[in-house]
């Protein structure tokens, strides 16, 4: 019996070592940490042999062999190693081209075929893809003629401390990259400028340009004068300016920082923190979107948690040197006045926040932004009154001050082009709105938006019979008579997308049917275009600083319009390369995620946020 079962051990492992003709082949194309290494037979004595010899007979059997079961595993062990050893994030894989260009090497017989190399990457390849890109925006600029674009500049500085100004042109479709002009050597007054954006208008097509939008520097406004065209400062300032009477809601924002600071800033006291709240208490940056008001919402969140911390034994087992701390955490905590002041900020500038978020994206608001303004300002009188407990027709010197803030805010930003797009918005003629409030008065009789928007119409079209065409369609539109006294075109005045109403009904007033189509199209932001500051930093990061500035520019260019494509696809919203080009590594799940760590997972944009959000 002995000599049996070594004689059984002896033939396994000999048939093992040496193998088929077949399997020596296969093993001669492997690398030696993939080719299979014969076992002595003293090794497998202590094996039960008939069930160790059914195992490796399954494993090669006709129908692994006719699937490819082991070529495949070593594929997928090869392109994981590309990523451990390239350092790639895990998100490449959910990327659309990644799956593509390996789709399509196994789909085609490609004998031979090696991967491009490093110097065909960053040179032939880059510039054929940059020209297959501009190929792919034709018919999406295509549209420009008749929707009309916005020209969208920002500022920057990339990792090696060149100054860049980038050009983007936006429309109902989202923004496109349009180029980043190196300015380093440059005097960037408002006469530089101003040339950077005729070059891009007549790159765009002057008859295109529906407005431009830069930021709040006075070159940049400056620049805009001087081109005597129809800007729009960014209506966006996620910071209240201070006045004497509002040094309070400073005090509030002061003493949140320290209590965040004093639990973060400790293990043991973040690690007691987290057992009473299941949320965290994160520290947001001063440049997200309103960061203030971000902050004091998560204290609200977390109030129970905090409170039932500070009033737990374990609160007093600190060092001698932190008790100073310590009490004023906690007398901040338990003040039920102090968390009234709180929920205060919190309240009165939920209207300003909210109003600034919606204008703050890509999306057509252009013709919103107007009457938005006048309902905030409603909204914020209302929570200031409620508080202080006053009538409406009474002074109120804190809203007095606020008001004095937002008007001037308002003043700084409002232009002619707002008037134009409140006045062509057909729900504004509607019952349904006039009736909502007791102040709210048609567009064609407010004496400030008719005012401006003749300055509008004076401007555009250039011939004086063309002025007084669009005078006279604009009398039939606004009195309802003529070709708009029909009862449904009335009837959708209120509920139907203005574009969608124009298209409908306008067609006999075909200038100002032209004219609606652009303005009600267009974006009131340059959000696009400081989040494109995002993409250039992901790819001029500082461990690729030695790319030039014009590489880096076709790079930022392919990236940026290839995810405007990918995003405008069907493809983008499956399973499989879901919301490919978002998140990244950051978040392996959302298991842990607090609502505030969505601005780094989406880059703040609240389309995004709220498909998120709501998957979750």
């Amino acid at each position: 019996m002995a000599s049996q079962s070594q004689q059984q051990s002896t033939n396994i492992g000999s048939s093992t070592g040496s193998g088929s003709g077949a399997e020596s082949t296969q093993n001669e194309g492997l690398p030696p940490l993939w080719r299979e290494v014969p076992l002595p037979s003293e090794s497998l004595s202590h094996l039960d042999s008939d069930s160790t010899f059914k195992k490796r007979k399954s494993e090669k059997s006709p129908i692994t062999r006719c699937f490819g079961i082991e070529t495949r595993d070593q594929l997928d062990q090869e392109i994981a190693r590309m990523f451990y050893t390239g350092g790639l994030p895990f998100n490449l894989a959910r990327n659309p081209h990644y799956m593509r260009a390996f789709t399509f090497a196994a789909t085609h017989n490609i004998g031979g075929y090696k991967p491009p190399g490093y110097n065909k990457l960053r040179t032939t390849l880059l510039v054929q893809e940059k020209a297959n890109v501009e190929r792919l925006m034709i018919p999406l600029k295509s549209t420009w003629r008749e929707k009309g674009v916005t020209i969208v500049t920002d500022g920057w500085s990339d990792p090696t401390r060149k100054p860049l100004i980038n050009f983007m042109a936006t429309s109902g479709n989202g923004p496109i990259f349009l180029k980043a002009v190196n300015c380093f050597g440059e005097v960037k007054d408002k006469y530089f400028i101003a040339n950077l954006m005729k070059e891009v208008i007549q790159e765009v097509g002057h008859q295109n340009v529906v407005q431009i939008i830069t930021d709040n520097a006075a070159n940049c406004k400056g620049a805009g004068s001087s081109l005597r065209n129809i800007c729009a400062a960014r209506n966006v300032n996620s910071n209240h300016e201070t006045y004497e009477e509002c040094s309070w809601i400073t005090e509030i924002h002061g003493d949140a920082i320290q209590i965040k600071n004093f639990i973060m800033n400790h293990n043991m006291r973040l690690a007691m923190f987290q057992r009473f709240s299941p949320l965290k208490l994160l520290s947001v940056a001063d440049t997200r979107f309103a960061s203030i008001i971000v902050m004091l919402k998560r204290f609200k969140l977390i109030k129970r948690g905090l409170q039932a911390m500070v009033i737990s034994d374990e609160w007093t087992s600190y060092r001698e040197e932190d008790m100073g701390k310590a009490n004023f955490v906690k007398e901040k905590i338990v003040n039920d006045d102090w968390w009234d002041k709180l929920s205060y900020i919190v309240d009165f500038t939920r209207p300003i926040y909210d109003m600034i978020r919606h204008c703050d994206t890509d999306k057509p608001c252009l013709h919103l932004v107007y009457e938005m303004w006048d309902s905030m300002i409603e909204q914020v009188k209302l929570e200031i009154y409620k508080k202080e407990c006053r009538p409406h027709s009474e002074f109120s010197p804190f809203f007095h001050v606020v008001y004095e803030i937002l008007v001037a805010r308002w003043a700084k930003s409002n232009t002619p082009l707002h008037c134009l797009a409140h006045s062509l918005n057909p729900r504004f003629y509607s019952d349904e709105w006039l009736l909502g409030a007791p102040s709210r008065v048609a567009p064609h009789r407010d004496g400030e938006v008719s005012r401006e928007r003749m300055k509008c119409f004076r401007r555009l079209f250039a011939l004086s019979d063309d002025v007084g065409k669009v005078m006279d369609e604009y009398a039939l539109f606004s009195m309802k008579s003529g070709p708009f006294e029909d009862l449904t075109c009335i009837e959708r005045m209120h509920s139907m997308d203005p574009k969608s109403w124009w298209a409908n009904f306008g067609a006999q007033t075909p200038l100002l049917q032209s004219l609606a189509f652009k303005v009600l199209g267009q974006p009131t932001s340059s959000s696009c275009s400081e989040r494109n500051w995002s993409t250039y930093s992901f790819i001029h990061s500082l461990r690729r600083n030695k790319l030039n500035p014009s590489r880096a520019q076709d790079l930022v260019f392919i990236h940026n319009n290839l995810r405007l494509l990918s995003r405008n696809s069907e493809e983008y919203w499956e399973l499989y390369t879901k919301m490919w080009d978002i998140g990244g590594d950051a978040f392996d799940s959302l298991e842990d995620v607090g609502f505030l760590e969505f601005a780094e997972l989406s880059l703040d944009e609240p389309d995004l946020e709220n498909e998120l959000l709501l998957e979750d």
